[in-house]
């Protein structure tokens, strides 16, 4: 059925898997032909960064170019070539709905926020608009792809050559900012895996078992709302999924308090949070820097630490949420209670600490003047 409406939509896909990102790019053009989908792929050598764009739709290939790039990173890509792609392939009457196959491994926010400002007014993609953003997994592998310690490097599915991630930071991100996770493998012979995502992947997301079960026509009608998305990943609401099973092992910890972490025990005993076949995200505090909102955000074996700006108005608040299938909460739950300034070094108040040694700004950044 063709899409009338005007703009055209736009769904974009992101994936660690390149055999799923053109499996669900060609079900979306068989189920509607009128379809264009855009393929990128980013390269990074000694002799600088390249973006590999690939056009195709229901009649095969239309385009395959290499584009030399200045700098090989994705939001380059999407300024440098998706952006004046897209609104090249939006003005062709070929077409009346476009699949933006994001490079695998790419996190799919960044790249909205960049296409979400250029559909707005007389932007250059006005003539498209959001439709939904959609993630991609296989259950046979998802466990041990979010939980394991894996580099992207080591699977050769790294965008740069200097990116460390592990390929559970990038899944996680995708499966968290998606407004549709389509699911290849059977949740009854991978029950485990099932419940995990039914833990970390979006609550107010939709979940579709089977890579072709989609319904194309609603991916295509639907509106993607990046503010809704955008908190999705947030820190500073990260949270449980209401209703999400754990009659198979499957937990979610959440660890709260109105205490800071004590910087230096942090530093000291930071593996044992943030280490391990577990995911976690949240915020923190510290007396060091009082006024600042720490992020944290662990996958894959990593865990990566930042600063996200100040409270505002906003009490200064600890939160950290886990998901994992071995059970370590009590671990978790005694290491974060040492961690945290005790009720005795809480009630000194903040005097105490003027002056102090910064010793996470080698993460958080140096402390503003």
């Amino acid at each position: 059925m063709p899409v009338s409406r005007d703009p055209r939509p736009l769904v974009v896909l992101a994936t660690v898997d390149p055999l799923l990102r053109d499996a669900v790019a060609f079900g979306v053009v068989v189920d509607h032909p009128r379809t264009v989908v855009l393929r990128h792929d980013i390269h990074d050598g000694p002799d600088g960064g390249a973006i590999r764009r690939v056009v195709a739709d229901a009649t095969g290939v239309v385009e395959d170019v290499l584009v030399p790039l200045q700098h090989a990173c994705l939001s380059c890509a999407v300024r440098e070539d998706a952006v004046p792609t897209l609104a090249r392939l939006a003005r062709d009457p070929r077409w009346d709905a476009v699949l933006l196959a994001l490079p695998v491994s790419a996190e799919s926010l960044p790249v909205t926020r960049a296409l979400g400002a250029a559909t707005q007014g007389r932007g250059p993609l006005r003539r498209l608009r959001l439709a939904r953003v959609v993630s991609a997994l296989d259950l046979a592998t998802f466990e041990d792809d979010l939980l394991g310690d894996d580099l992207l490097a080591e699977r050769d599915l790294a965008l740069t050559d200097d990116d460390e991630r592990a390929v559970g930071e990038a899944l996680a991100a995708q499966v968290g900012h998606a407004d549709v996770v389509l699911v290849a493998g059977d949740r009854h012979e991978h029950p485990v895996a099932s419940d995990l995502l039914d833990h970390v992947r979006a609550a107010d997301g939709a979940r579709v078992d089977g890579i072709y079960a989609a319904d194309v026509t609603a991916l295509l009608s639907g509106t993607h709302d990046a503010r809704t998305a955008d908190r999705r990943l947030d820190p500073l609401h990260a949270a449980a999924v209401p209703g999400a099973p754990t009659d198979r092992g499957v937990w979610t910890l959440e660890l709260r308090a109105d205490r800071p972490l004590h910087p230096g025990r942090l530093v000291e005993d930071v593996a044992r949070l943030g280490q391990g076949r577990h995911r976690s995200r949240g915020h923190f505090w510290v007396p060091t820097r009082p006024d600042s909102v720490c992020a944290w955000d662990g996958a894959g074996g990593q865990l990566s630490v930042g600063d996200l700006g100040t409270w505002g108005r906003r009490p200064a608040t600890t939160r950290l949420v886990f998901t994992g299938v071995e059970d370590v909460r009590a671990d978790l739950r005694a290491a974060f209670e040492e961690v945290l300034l005790t009720p005795a070094e809480h009630a000194r108040g903040l005097h105490p600490w003027l002056g102090a040694e910064d010793v996470l700004a080698p993460w958080l950044g140096d402390r503003a003047a």
